[in-house]
């Protein structure tokens, strides 16, 4: 596990966009496993700018992203495919058909995640971004006596219901239940990127990256992988000097 700390969030954006753009430009058709959130959003930036200067092409990019809302549709503002064609997917050039996410008005959620796994094992990611949540959560993957390795439906916890109320109008808009990759599938990727930033996850950085590991802290299972690379603000890592 390689853990590099930066002293201003810009600069932890451009190095985890360089990671992203160095393994399209050494493997035009490679396969990214994307997150949302707060933080990969200067990430995706940064992406964007290499792209419009001309330093990177994702025509034969595929990409994979970790989870979905269940009940939202593509087109409502608060789900991750808005997210994504918002912050990146609109702005570069791969084909839409060359995005996935878990479809979260799927009838048969069952089907819906089989469907999402056969994808994965048909193109293995080559390099998966990922954030981590206030309770160790990774994806939609939250702590609880056993963990499920591939794509799964799961009823969030209300810890993280309550950090996604603030991009919600009231707390009964928050969706309760999301489709997610599973800790199985996340582990399968070539190499992890852990972006983590903000001191209120100083806490859960040192327990998830130095803690025992255990499902109660999903993010924990990431020091059993061969490559993963951490990227901290001196925040968020201020716990682990």
């Amino acid at each position: 596990m390689e853990i590099i700390k930066f002293d201003t969030q810009q600069e932890l954006d451009a190095y985890a966009a360089g990671l992203f753009i160095n393994t399209v430009n050494e493997k035009p058709s490679a396969v990214l496993g994307l997150a949302t959130g707060s933080t990969p959003i200067g990430i995706y930036d940064k992406i964007v700018e290499s792209y419009n200067q001309k330093k990177v092409s994702f025509k034969n990019v595929t990409t994979f992203n970790l989870d979905e809302y269940v009940g939202l549709t593509a087109e409502n503002d608060q789900s991750y495919a808005y997210y994504m064609n918002k912050h990146l997917f609109s702005h570069i050039d791969i084909p839409s058909a060359q995005t996935h996410l878990p479809n979260g008005m799927a009838e048969n959620l069952d089907a819906e995640t089989a469907r999402y796994d056969a994808m994965l094992e048909a193109q293995p990611v080559d390099i998966q971004l990922l954030g981590l949540g206030h309770n160790g959560h990774i994806g939609f993957n939250e702590p609880d006596v056993n963990l499920s390795g591939g794509t799964h439906a799961v009823k969030l916890k209300q810890e993280t219901l309550e950090a996604n109320a603030r991009f919600f109008a009231s707390m009964d808009e928050v969706p309760k239940y999301a489709i997610t990759m599973g800790v199985g599938s996340i582990l399968k990727a070539n190499t992890i990127v852990l972006a983590v930033r903000g001191a209120d996850k100083a806490s859960i950085v040192k327990e998830a990256l130095t803690g025992p590991i255990t499902t109660s802290v999903p993010a924990s299972l990431l020091q059993t992988h061969a490559r993963v690379i951490v990227l901290l603000d001196r925040e968020a890592g201020r716990m682990l000097d």
